[in-house]
């Protein structure tokens, strides 16, 4: 009777042990995660990445989803509605910080992943004192320039506003493109419109966005708003003649050919140029704003970070941590490095190998010659809608500078008082 009764109990433990899944002799089966992201120019690398991560991890798989960052729509209904991915690709702080404050978001701080970052990082990504996403990489968006153009016409890099103008008629001079466009997609302007703003504000930026965020203040207000649309005018009758037809493919294409000597554009389009021309030969400078050099400052600071779902489950959550984890080692850095082009934000990562831009990039860095991006603080509606939109439509002449002005105020408005 004792016997049949240990029989029975054995049995039991055993279907109590198969369906809580904590038996380690029974696998679990694989774990896929989705990982959502944003950055279309890392399409193969991020692909490269998720199959390394898995061959390391043989019970986790990775499905990627790539959406552009112009469609944060689609991305918060999913986030609203529970079906979120486990790993989210955001921008820093004004993304970071709202999808933190929905509670879309893991609380990251005791990871001990978050050790490895450079303590200047993690602000971008810091909400209420808790730690909410990964900083991923340093990010700079200003005149990235063909030094064999530069040299060829005896050009010097400008670091005033009237040796940009001069540098700019010289190549018209020699039938070459100042800058290539890229109008066609609003988000590019929106980067160079806060750029612009953000180097003319200078040290009055953090007072401005806190009487900004109260209501109490204008985009206007910082600056000699006249100054700004006139660079935003030096800056389209220095581009392609039909800039308002070109993408992104299409500017990546006329810079890389040496159709334009200069392109205002971030450092991940450097890296989609190396893929059509591997022999370019580039620097990265600021986009000077006036003629006094001391402020010409890089527009840089953290640009991706990754976070985790608050509602994924456990099997997604220690799938997701892991992945984040692997991301600070040599093997993922070494990726991210040289396939990617990005610079990381971990504490001693190695970017001697990088090409020229890069080093610019960190050069201005560790010289405390940059300024924050300013877009990604403020609310998101205002960079997405009102900037990237109404900059654009300037460009184009579908709306004047006072209307361009009145939009961001009025969506700024609108943000704060929902």
């Amino acid at each position: 009777m004792k016997k049949r009764f240990g029989k029975v109990l054995l049995g039991s433990l055993l279907v109590l042990v198969l369906i809580s899944g904590v038996c380690p002799l029974f696998a679990a089966g694989k774990t896929e995660i989705e990982l959502y992201y944003y950055k279309q120019e890392i399409v193969k690398q991020m692909s490269d990445m998720a199959a390394v991560f898995s061959q390391r991890y043989p019970d986790i798989s990775i499905k990627l989803t790539m959406i552009p960052n112009d469609n944060m729509v689609t991305l918060k209904a999913r986030m609203a509605s529970g079906d979120a991915p486990a790993i989210i690709q955001l921008q820093s702080y004004a993304a970071v910080y709202e999808f933190a404050a929905a509670g879309w978001l893991a609380d990251l701080t005791d990871e001990p992943v978050i050790s490895k970052v450079a303590d200047g990082a993690k602000n971008a990504v810091t909400y209420n004192g808790r730690i909410y996403a990964l900083p991923m990489d340093l990010a700079g968006i200003g005149i990235i320039y063909n030094k064999d153009i530069f040299n060829k016409y005896g050009l010097t890099p400008p670091t005033t506003f009237d040796e940009l103008r001069a540098v700019c008629a010289t190549l018209k001079r020699n039938d070459v493109v100042p800058f290539a466009a890229l109008l066609k997609a609003n988000w590019s302007m929106g980067h160079i419109i806060s750029m612009l703003h953000t180097t003319l504000a200078g040290d009055k930026l953090m007072s401005w966005m806190d009487q900004m965020n109260q209501g109490r203040a204008s985009f206007a207000d910082p600056i000699d708003t006249r100054q700004l649309f006139r660079l935003l005018d030096f800056y389209k009758a220095n581009l392609h003649a039909n800039a308002a037809e070109m993408d992104q493919a299409e500017q990546h294409a006329a810079f890389a050919a040496g159709e334009a000597a200069m392109m205002v554009q971030g450092l991940w389009a450097y890296q989609a140029c190396l893929t059509i021309n591997p022999d370019l030969n580039c620097g990265f400078i600021p986009f000077p704003v006036n003629n006094n050099p001391a402020d010409s400052k890089l527009f840089a600071d953290v640009d991706s970070t990754f976070a985790i779902a608050a509602t994924a489950s456990p099997a997604e959550m220690r799938a997701a941590k892991l992945f984040l984890e692997w991301l600070s080692t040599p093997e993922a850095i070494k990726m991210w490095v040289e396939d990617c082009k990005l610079v990381p934000t971990f504490k001693g990562a190695d970017v001697s190998g990088m090409e020229p831009p890069f080093q610019d990039l960190v050069r201005y860095m560790n010289e405390g010659k940059t300024n924050p991006w300013a877009f990604s603080m403020y609310p998101v509606a205002v960079f997405e809608d009102a900037c990237k939109t109404g900059a654009q439509e300037y460009m184009l002449g579908l709306r004047d500078a006072d209307g361009v002005i009145e939009f961001i105020d009025q969506t700024w408005k609108r943000e704060i008082n929902k």
